[in-house]
């Protein structure tokens, strides 16, 4: 008997000292994972892999000709637009399904209900993609008029991660008005993950916005961001603090984040927090720390530093 042999023969805990079997169980009782409910009644879960692929096909017939088939021309756009489509419709409504069986309270008809439901909602979001696309090529259009270094409005959509951030953003926030779980979350952390920019779905963003450079934006679930609206890398829209209950658990869903109105420049580092109002129009210097609102027209920079000599750690 060969080595290998002699030792596929000898049991898995005799060869590791580990009891497989009973840490397996330990692994696998219901419970055990924070959160876990319809997985234990053989429902499966959303997939992280199967969204990542729809988004990918969402860009592809959003900014058609750009990704997915870029190969193809003019005569063939519509046959390609329209197959993917129905793929994302398959796809998008199967993941949505997961999703509601996951959080549903239905009880043994809960499939068939998530089921009707998904579809309904996978209806909804496609017959908004149109105006998804309007919204982004504004974007687009803010984001190259907004930088000299850009060649051209192609260059954006091919290569800038404030536009993949705020296409994922755009995408999850439709769903997220639909009251889809999980789902939209998931692909917003994905574009987190690829861009380092940070927009909860259930943020309300309007036209023309433009993230430039973008690494470490964080922009919370209730801000309300107004039209043509610039802010650059490490910029906080933030809660300054959580509301608690009589528990002392914190309160959801309460308006908590900053309000940006129309036309303002936030530049890199600055930290805005809580339900203050950025007014119309201003300008919030880099590293700046606000917890205040401004009135329109403001222009808030850091206080002027100063240089000041100390003898043996005096004033120290």
């Amino acid at each position: 008997m060969s080595n290998e042999n002699i030792k596929a023969a000898v049991p898995l805990q005799i060869r590791t000292g580990v009891d497989f079997a009973g840490l397996v169980e330990a692994l696998c009782t219901p419970g055990g994972t924070v959160g876990a409910r319809k997985w234990w009644q053989n429902q499966p879960l959303p997939s992280r892999r199967a969204v990542g692929t729809v988004v990918e096909s969402l860009r592809a017939v959003l900014f058609p000709g750009y990704f997915g088939f870029s190969d193809h021309g003019q005569e063939s756009i519509r046959f390609h637009v329209g197959s993917a489509l129905d793929h994302i419709r398959i796809d998008l409504q199967e993941q949505i399904k997961r999703g509601l069986c996951f959080t549903c309270e239905e009880g043994p008809g809960c499939v068939a209900f998530c089921d009707q439901k998904a579809k309904e909602m996978t209806g909804e979001f496609l017959r908004r993609l149109p105006e998804v696309q309007r919204t982004l090529a504004t974007d687009v259009r803010a984001a190259y008029e907004g930088d000299p270094a850009a060649a051209n409005p192609d260059e954006v959509i091919f290569s800038y991660p404030g536009i993949l951030a705020i296409t994922s953003y755009r995408l999850a926030h439709e769903l997220y008005r639909l009251g889809v779980p999980i789902i939209p979350r998931m692909i917003t952390e994905a574009a987190h993950g690829a861009t380092g920019i940070d927009i909860h779905p259930g943020a309300t963003i309007g036209e023309r916005f433009f993230i430039d450079h973008g690494t470490g934006v964080v922009i919370g679930a209730t801000c309300t961001i107004g039209n043509r609206v610039r802010i650059y890398q490490g910029v906080t829209l933030g809660a300054k603090s959580f509301q608690l209950d009589e528990e002392g658990q914190m309160v959801r869903g309460i308006a908590r984040h900053p309000v940006v109105e129309d036309d303002v420049t936030i530049y890199s580092g600055a930290t805005i927090l809580g339900r203050v109002t950025i007014g119309r129009g201003s300008v919030i210097g880099g590293n700046v720390w606000l917890v205040h609102g401004v009135p329109p027209g403001s222009r808030i920079t850091q206080a002027h530093s100063r240089e000041e000599d100390f003898e043996r750690g005096a004033g120290i």
